[in-house]
This record gives structure tokens, sequence and C-alpha cells, in this order.
């Protein structure tokens, strides 16, 4: 959603938030609108939380759509500009779930008003802006404030275990991180034109969408930072059909004749290295028929390896490279024990966890991370770090965008 100057008038001023509560207002209310809403409406009911989120108020645009997605996703009220959901006195905290465009206005005016903030992913279109995000979140830290970027697969209670797994040496030294993100909604030429195939509005097509979470994910895990890439990209489709599109982004059957020219990537691939020298090589795409939304990663060590897939969530493989070669191999780890991150508030052995599981327990991490003055994680400067790695591999697939021909 971009930044709007259209304001609305209220009758009453908004009502303080009753002590132990943290107020939350929400801009945008589409597909993440809908995941964090989930996120925010569940986490106190689930696990003990130190202050009880309050869904105070969501701002759109459209006045008939946010007040439609005010009462299907619980909030008390809308709005229909950013600039009045952060001068409420019962928002505490402004949760920003709109496409890159707006996010460093709105994130940059929020921390300044006082408030914490949630940011989705990529934190920002440009490295530039990104950097001023820092900026405002350095200050508002020395303020006592919180500023923390949405990646929310980090929250898979398999990742964090697999983290766990790393940091605690089973691996050893790593040799190798592979990592993919396949989805195939954009294989039918006469899918839409939207605002995700918008440069001045997305940053950047499925490296930014994919490869952001990919990228994090292969850092969040090694504990160790890339040093440097080397990439291709694509984009298939250059032209598509005007058309509007649900509100996720997602194609549709109601585009018109008219078309418009598609400014961001289709795929990236790009290879790279770890400061510790293991290699790393990460896919993302856009154009991967049959994959819906196929997150795939494996971590090879001297030790053992790691492997995790997204459509399998709640499940790791692991094998044990020191075990004798005629038992060993991979095994397949259940993840729902209630030692396991985030179990012990859900389910006995056994019983599945999904995809929305990770937004509660991103609004309980956010919560704890402000009751207890914790540093942030994931922080806006772990999400300059992505926005960083996201700008190298749009320059270098630039320099590598000449067609050599292989000789026969």
């Amino acid at each position: 959603m971009a930044p709007s100057q259209e304001t609305h008038t209220h009758t009453a001023a908004p009502p303080r938030q009753a002590p132990g509560t943290l107020g939350i207002g929400m801009v945008g209310y589409a597909f993440m609108g809908a995941a964090h809403s989930q996120g925010w409406r569940t986490a106190g009911h689930v696990f003990d939380l130190p202050m009880r989120p309050a869904l105070a108020a969501v701002c759109g645009r459209d006045r008939a759509a946010v007040d439609a997605a005010a009462a299907r996703h619980g909030w008390a009220a809308a709005e229909t500009d950013w600039r009045a959901l952060i001068a409420r006195d019962d928002v505490q905290l402004i949760d920003i779930c709109t496409p890159g465009e707006s996010h460093a206005e709105i994130a940059v005016a929020a921390l300044e008003a006082g408030k914490h903030v949630l940011c989705e992913k990529p934190l920002a279109n440009t490295v530039a802006e990104a950097e001023a995000m820092v900026r405002a979140a350095e200050a508002a830290t020395a303020r006592g404030q919180v500023a923390v970027v949405g990646f929310n697969y980090r929250k898979v209670p398999a990742i964090s275990y697999a983290r766990r797994l790393i940091a605690d040496g089973r691996l050893g030294a790593l040799r190798h991180v592979r990592a993919a993100y396949l989805q195939d909604w954009l294989v039918d030429p006469a899918a839409p034109l939207t605002w995700r195939l918008q440069r001045e509005r997305a940053g950047s097509g499925a490296l930014g969408d994919l490869g952001a979470h990919i990228v994090d994910l292969a850092q969040y895990l090694t504990g160790e930072l890339l040093t440097g890439v080397s990439a291709i990209s694509e984009t298939f489709v250059r032209e598509r059909p005007l058309g509007p599109g649900p509100a996720a982004g997602l194609p549709d059957r109601a585009a018109t004749a008219e078309r418009g020219r598609v400014t961001v990537d289709d795929a990236a691939l790009f290879t790279g290295r770890l400061a510790s020298g293991a290699l790393a090589s990460f896919e993302a795409t856009r154009m991967a028929a049959g994959r819906k939304n196929a997150l795939r990663l494996e971590i090879n060590g001297e030790l053992g390896s790691l492997a995790f897939d997204l459509e399998r969530l709640n499940e790791l493989s692991f094998h044990d490279h020191t075990e004798p070669a005629a038992t060993a191999g991979f095994r397949r780890i259940l993840v729902t024990e209630p030692e396991h991150p985030y179990l012990e508030a859900w389910w006995p052995p056994g019983h599945a966890l999904g995809y929305e599981h990770t937004f509660v327990h991103q609004a309980h991490d956010v919560i704890r991370t402000i009751a207890e003055g914790a540093p942030a994680r994931p922080s806006f400067a772990d999400g300059l770090q992505v926005q960083r790695v996201l700008a190298a591999v749009e320059e270098s697939a630039a320099k590598n965008s000449v067609h050599t021909p292989v000789p026969s």
C-alpha cells in the first residue's frame, strides 16, 4: 500500500491501552496483513506473555475494504491514513505489511513518533532506504524502542532447532549451503501484471520476494555472513496483461487486453561464500512449474548434514557422519517435542504445526523483546545486511547479462 494523503476524522480520541497490553496498529491488510492478524490474535491465547497484544486499528486506503478487513480479522478500528494510525494513543507498535516502496517512510515516521515497529521483509527497496531505517532504529533503540524485520521462517520450530544443532557443533566446520525457493504462479504468460512485477513498487522480483528469505536463513542458520556473490537472473515474460489481481498480488483471470512491462526478475541464481570459506548456492524463482511454495535448505559440514523442506515443515533430515558407515544415513527428526523451540505451548508430540504458526511465534518474540528490553532479532541491521546481499546480486547479474554462445 503506497503512502496516502487521505485523512480520517475521529469523532472521539482513541482510548489509551490498559496497563499490560500492547496496542498494535497495522498498515496493509492483504495476504501478509491477514497472516500478521492471525499471529497477533492468537499469540496471547497460546503463550503466557508479559503483555497481551490488542488489535487496536488497521490501515488501508480503501475505506470499504479496510472496514471489511477490520471486521474479518478482529481489529477494533480502521484508518485510511497511516499517519493517523501512528498518531493514535492506543497504538504502541506499528506493523508494516505494505509493498516495499512505503516501508522506509512509514517505519522512520513511526520510530520518530516513539512507536515500536515490525516491518515485513525485504526491509526496503534499496540499500539507501534500509540504511535510513537502521539509523532511525538505532536512535529509537536508545530510547527503549524495538525495531524488528519480519523474516517469519526463522520462527519455524524445525529451522530454529537446526540453528541450535549447528551452533552446538553437530555439523563441525561448514562446507556447503544450498538454498532454493521455488514457486510457479508466474509460469502462465497470461497472468496479469501486479505490483510485485513493478520495480518502483516491489524493488525486485523473485530475488527480493523469495531470495530475501533464503539469504536470511543461510546467514541465520550458519551464524555467518555472505562475503561475496556471483549471479545471473532472467525475466522470462517481459510483458503481461494489465489486470487488478487480488490484493495479495497473485494472478487472477480478470486481465484486460492492454499489456504492461515487467520490470523485475522472474528468477535469480547466485553463488556465494560465507565468512568461514564455506560455499553457498541460491535459487529463487516464480517460474518453477509445479512448485507452489517449495523452500529447501541443505547444510553440509565435516561432521554431518542437515536438510529442511518447507512443505514438510515439522521435520528435519539429519545425517551424523561420525557414525559407522554400515548404519549411517539421513534420519528424520520430527520437530514436535516440547523440548523443541516454541513447542512447549502447543499440542502433544506428533501433532503438526503449519505456516500460520510462524506469525504467532513472531508475535510472541516481538512482545517478549519489548517487555524484557532484549536486543531485537531479526533487527533492522539484519534486514540491511540482506538488502546489501540482494543489491550485490543485482549488480553481479547485470554484469553477467551478456549471453556468450557455448562452442559446440
